[in-house]
Protein backbone atom coordinates (compact mmCIF):
# COMPACT_ATOMS: atom_id res chain seq x y z
CA UNK A 1 0.00 0.00 0.00
CA UNK A 2 1.26 3.30 -1.41
CA UNK A 3 1.19 6.49 0.93
CA UNK A 4 -2.68 8.19 0.45
CA UNK A 5 -2.68 10.88 -1.63
CA UNK A 6 -4.68 14.34 -0.92
CA UNK A 7 -5.68 17.41 -2.84
CA UNK A 8 -3.20 19.77 -1.28
CA UNK A 9 0.08 17.84 -2.42
CA UNK A 10 0.99 19.24 -5.59
CA UNK A 11 4.82 18.90 -5.30
CA UNK A 12 6.06 16.11 -7.54
CA UNK A 13 10.04 14.50 -7.20
CA UNK A 14 11.21 17.18 -10.05
CA UNK A 15 9.71 20.12 -8.23
CA UNK A 16 10.58 18.61 -4.75
CA UNK A 17 14.87 18.55 -6.28
CA UNK A 18 13.84 21.86 -8.00
CA UNK A 19 12.96 23.79 -5.03
CA UNK A 20 15.61 22.22 -3.18
CA UNK A 21 18.32 23.14 -5.91
CA UNK A 22 17.43 26.44 -5.71
CA UNK A 23 18.27 26.72 -1.85
CA UNK A 24 21.08 24.99 -2.11
CA UNK A 25 22.30 27.66 -4.60
CA UNK A 26 21.31 30.11 -1.80
CA UNK A 27 23.33 28.12 0.72
CA UNK A 28 26.53 28.04 -1.29
CA UNK A 29 26.21 31.75 -1.92
CA UNK A 30 27.01 32.25 1.91
CA UNK A 31 29.43 29.39 1.99
CA UNK A 32 31.56 31.39 -0.70
CA UNK A 33 31.02 34.76 0.23
CA UNK A 34 30.36 35.02 3.77
CA UNK A 35 34.20 36.20 4.25
CA UNK A 36 32.71 39.48 2.65
CA UNK A 37 29.27 39.54 4.20
CA UNK A 38 27.07 36.93 2.90
CA UNK A 39 23.97 37.20 5.56
CA UNK A 40 23.25 34.06 7.94
CA UNK A 41 19.60 33.96 6.71
CA UNK A 42 21.48 32.68 3.24
CA UNK A 43 22.48 29.12 4.97
CA UNK A 44 19.58 29.23 7.43
CA UNK A 45 17.50 28.60 4.22
CA UNK A 46 20.15 26.26 2.86
CA UNK A 47 19.75 23.88 5.80
CA UNK A 48 16.23 22.55 4.07
CA UNK A 49 18.56 21.27 1.13
CA UNK A 50 19.69 17.93 2.67
CA UNK A 51 16.39 16.18 4.24
CA UNK A 52 14.35 17.14 1.01
CA UNK A 53 17.32 15.69 -1.27
CA UNK A 54 17.20 12.52 1.10
CA UNK A 55 13.82 12.09 0.93
CA UNK A 56 13.67 12.05 -2.44
CA UNK A 57 16.66 9.76 -3.31
CA UNK A 58 14.21 7.47 -1.21
CA UNK A 59 11.60 7.55 -3.41
CA UNK A 60 14.18 7.29 -6.43
CA UNK A 61 15.68 4.20 -5.09
CA UNK A 62 12.44 2.49 -4.34
CA UNK A 63 11.37 3.07 -8.17
CA UNK A 64 14.59 2.85 -9.75
CA UNK A 65 14.26 0.28 -12.71
CA UNK A 66 18.29 -1.34 -11.36
CA UNK A 67 19.47 -0.05 -7.87
CA UNK A 68 22.82 -1.43 -9.17
CA UNK A 69 23.14 1.18 -11.75
CA UNK A 70 21.80 3.96 -9.31
CA UNK A 71 24.10 3.26 -6.65
CA UNK A 72 27.16 2.99 -9.39
CA UNK A 73 25.92 6.37 -10.73
CA UNK A 74 26.42 8.01 -7.43
CA UNK A 75 29.63 6.17 -6.66
CA UNK A 76 30.93 7.44 -10.18
CA UNK A 77 29.97 11.32 -8.88
CA UNK A 78 31.16 11.47 -5.63
CA UNK A 79 34.31 10.27 -7.19
CA UNK A 80 34.30 12.77 -9.81
CA UNK A 81 33.16 15.53 -7.24
CA UNK A 82 36.55 14.75 -4.82
CA UNK A 83 38.88 14.53 -7.71
CA UNK A 84 36.85 17.90 -8.85
CA UNK A 85 36.92 19.63 -5.87
CA UNK A 86 40.88 18.60 -4.99
CA UNK A 87 42.14 19.67 -8.71
CA UNK A 88 39.85 23.05 -8.49
CA UNK A 89 41.28 24.39 -4.75
CA UNK A 90 45.10 23.30 -6.13
CA UNK A 91 44.83 25.28 -9.26
CA UNK A 92 42.79 28.39 -7.45
CA UNK A 93 43.45 28.16 -3.55
CA UNK A 94 41.45 30.17 -1.53
CA UNK A 95 42.16 30.77 1.93
CA UNK A 96 38.61 31.70 2.67
CA UNK A 97 36.68 28.90 1.36
CA UNK A 98 37.67 25.43 1.99
CA UNK A 99 35.93 23.18 -0.75
CA UNK A 100 34.21 19.61 1.26
CA UNK A 101 31.43 19.41 -0.24
CA UNK A 102 30.37 16.17 -1.90
CA UNK A 103 26.48 15.08 -1.09
CA UNK A 104 27.38 12.28 -3.78
CA UNK A 105 28.96 10.41 -1.12
CA UNK A 106 26.40 10.98 1.21
CA UNK A 107 23.54 9.43 -0.86
CA UNK A 108 26.08 6.50 -1.82
CA UNK A 109 26.47 5.38 1.50
CA UNK A 110 22.61 6.31 2.41
CA UNK A 111 21.46 4.01 -1.04
CA UNK A 112 24.16 1.22 0.46
CA UNK A 113 22.24 1.02 3.59
CA UNK A 114 18.60 1.23 1.59
CA UNK A 115 19.81 -2.33 -0.39
CA UNK A 116 21.04 -3.21 2.69
CA UNK A 117 17.65 -3.48 4.31
CA UNK A 118 16.13 -4.62 1.49
CA UNK A 119 18.12 -7.41 1.52
CA UNK A 120 17.54 -7.76 5.24
CA UNK A 121 13.62 -7.61 4.69
CA UNK A 122 14.03 -9.85 1.79
CA UNK A 123 15.72 -12.34 4.03
CA UNK A 124 12.89 -11.78 7.40
CA UNK A 125 10.05 -12.59 4.61
CA UNK A 126 11.77 -15.84 3.21
CA UNK A 127 13.19 -16.75 6.43
CA UNK A 128 16.47 -17.28 5.10
CA UNK A 129 19.29 -16.99 7.91
CA UNK A 130 21.92 -16.30 5.43
CA UNK A 131 20.53 -13.39 3.83
CA UNK A 132 19.27 -11.65 7.50
CA UNK A 133 22.72 -12.50 8.77
CA UNK A 134 23.96 -10.86 5.20
CA UNK A 135 22.81 -7.72 5.44
CA UNK A 136 23.89 -7.35 9.28
CA UNK A 137 27.24 -7.82 8.24
CA UNK A 138 27.19 -5.61 5.55
CA UNK A 139 26.49 -2.98 7.38
CA UNK A 140 29.82 -2.32 8.59
CA UNK A 141 30.92 -2.60 5.10
CA UNK A 142 30.81 1.71 5.09
CA UNK A 143 32.22 1.52 9.09
CA UNK A 144 35.39 -0.44 7.94
CA UNK A 145 35.47 1.81 4.90
CA UNK A 146 36.79 4.29 7.32
CA UNK A 147 40.44 2.47 8.37
CA UNK A 148 42.22 4.40 5.33
CA UNK A 149 41.66 7.71 7.08
CA UNK A 150 42.13 6.35 11.06
CA UNK A 151 45.33 5.05 9.76
CA UNK A 152 46.53 8.23 7.82
CA UNK A 153 45.39 9.73 11.68
CA UNK A 154 47.86 7.64 13.24
CA UNK A 155 50.88 7.32 10.87
CA UNK A 156 50.43 11.44 10.65
CA UNK A 157 51.37 11.47 14.23
CA UNK A 158 54.77 9.33 13.48
CA UNK A 159 57.99 11.52 12.68
CA UNK A 160 59.23 8.20 11.07
CA UNK A 161 56.33 8.22 8.51
CA UNK A 162 57.29 10.40 5.59
CA UNK A 163 54.44 13.40 4.74
CA UNK A 164 53.80 12.07 1.53
CA UNK A 165 52.86 8.65 2.86
CA UNK A 166 50.35 10.23 4.98
CA UNK A 167 48.99 12.67 1.95
CA UNK A 168 48.56 9.82 -0.26
CA UNK A 169 46.77 7.42 2.13
CA UNK A 170 44.34 11.12 2.99
CA UNK A 171 43.86 11.24 -0.86
CA UNK A 172 42.64 7.85 -1.12
CA UNK A 173 40.57 8.01 1.59
CA UNK A 174 38.56 10.87 -0.35
CA UNK A 175 37.58 7.56 -2.84
CA UNK A 176 35.86 5.23 0.03
CA UNK A 177 33.25 7.20 0.87
CA UNK A 178 32.16 5.75 4.48
CA UNK A 179 30.11 6.70 7.41
CA UNK A 180 32.45 8.99 9.25
CA UNK A 181 33.19 11.28 6.34
CA UNK A 182 30.58 11.90 4.44
CA UNK A 183 29.10 15.32 3.86
CA UNK A 184 26.55 15.76 6.84
CA UNK A 185 27.92 12.85 9.02
CA UNK A 186 26.20 9.45 10.08
CA UNK A 187 23.47 11.50 10.90
CA UNK A 188 22.13 12.41 7.92
CA UNK A 189 23.09 8.45 6.30
CA UNK A 190 20.47 7.59 9.47
CA UNK A 191 17.61 9.84 8.25
CA UNK A 192 17.79 8.83 4.74
CA UNK A 193 17.57 5.02 5.31
CA UNK A 194 14.54 5.84 8.27
CA UNK A 195 12.95 8.12 5.04
CA UNK A 196 13.49 4.93 3.21
CA UNK A 197 11.86 2.11 5.92
CA UNK A 198 9.13 4.41 6.54
CA UNK A 199 8.31 5.65 3.49
CA UNK A 200 4.87 4.11 3.39
CA UNK A 201 3.63 6.50 5.87
CA UNK A 202 4.22 10.03 5.22
CA UNK A 203 3.19 11.03 8.63
CA UNK A 204 6.38 8.28 10.24
CA UNK A 205 8.48 10.49 7.80
CA UNK A 206 7.93 13.74 8.73
CA UNK A 207 7.98 12.48 12.76
CA UNK A 208 11.59 11.06 12.00
CA UNK A 209 12.71 14.98 10.47
CA UNK A 210 11.24 16.40 13.66
CA UNK A 211 12.67 14.14 16.38
CA UNK A 212 16.14 14.30 14.64
CA UNK A 213 16.22 18.17 14.24
CA UNK A 214 14.84 18.63 18.05
CA UNK A 215 17.87 16.34 19.16
CA UNK A 216 20.11 18.86 16.96
CA UNK A 217 18.93 21.57 18.53
CA UNK A 218 19.32 20.06 21.90
CA UNK A 219 22.71 19.23 21.13
CA UNK A 220 23.62 22.84 20.03
CA UNK A 221 23.14 23.27 16.64
CA UNK A 222 20.51 25.99 16.43
CA UNK A 223 21.26 26.40 12.66
CA UNK A 224 21.13 23.07 11.30
CA UNK A 225 18.06 22.23 13.48
CA UNK A 226 16.22 24.64 11.18
CA UNK A 227 16.09 21.30 8.89
CA UNK A 228 12.90 20.64 10.44
CA UNK A 229 10.91 22.95 8.30
CA UNK A 230 11.47 20.50 5.41
CA UNK A 231 8.95 18.83 6.74
CA UNK A 232 6.57 21.45 4.90
CA UNK A 233 7.41 20.67 0.68
CA UNK A 234 8.12 16.64 1.76
CA UNK A 235 4.22 16.82 3.34
CA UNK A 236 2.95 18.16 -0.28
CA UNK A 237 5.33 15.82 -1.76
CA UNK A 238 1.84 13.51 -4.01
CA UNK A 239 4.69 10.89 -4.99
CA UNK A 240 4.25 11.74 -8.53
CA UNK A 241 8.02 11.67 -10.47
CA UNK A 242 7.56 14.81 -12.73
CA UNK A 243 9.37 15.18 -15.72
CA UNK A 244 12.11 13.10 -13.99
CA UNK A 245 15.41 15.87 -15.43
CA UNK A 246 18.04 13.02 -13.16
CA UNK A 247 20.73 14.36 -15.36
CA UNK A 248 20.31 17.37 -14.46
CA UNK A 249 21.26 17.56 -10.88
CA UNK A 250 24.52 15.24 -11.40
CA UNK A 251 25.60 18.35 -13.84
CA UNK A 252 23.98 21.29 -11.94
CA UNK A 253 25.98 20.03 -8.49
CA UNK A 254 29.49 20.70 -9.22
CA UNK A 255 28.68 23.35 -11.63
CA UNK A 256 27.47 25.69 -9.45
CA UNK A 257 29.78 25.39 -6.96
CA UNK A 258 32.85 25.52 -9.60
CA UNK A 259 31.54 28.46 -10.74
CA UNK A 260 30.85 30.15 -6.93
CA UNK A 261 33.98 29.03 -6.01
CA UNK A 262 35.62 30.71 -8.73
CA UNK A 263 34.21 34.25 -8.43
CA UNK A 264 34.85 34.54 -4.95
CA UNK A 265 38.48 33.27 -5.51
CA UNK A 266 38.78 35.64 -8.55
CA UNK A 267 36.91 38.17 -7.43
CA UNK A 268 36.26 39.02 -3.61
CA UNK A 269 39.93 36.57 -2.18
Amino acid sequence: METQKFNWQFLNATTLKLIAAALMFIDHIHEMFSHVGAPMWLTMLGRLVFPMFLFASSESFHYTHSKKRYLIRLLIASWFMSTFTFILQGILPNDNVVLINNAFSTFFVTGLYMLFWDIFVDGVHKKSAPKIIGAILLCFVPVLLTLPMLIGGVLSASESVSPNVVRYIAIFSLYLPNILTVEGGCLFVLLGLLFYIFRKSRVLQILVLVAMSTYIFIVGDRIQSIMIFAAVPIALYNGERGKGIKNFFYIYYPLHIGILYVISTLVFK
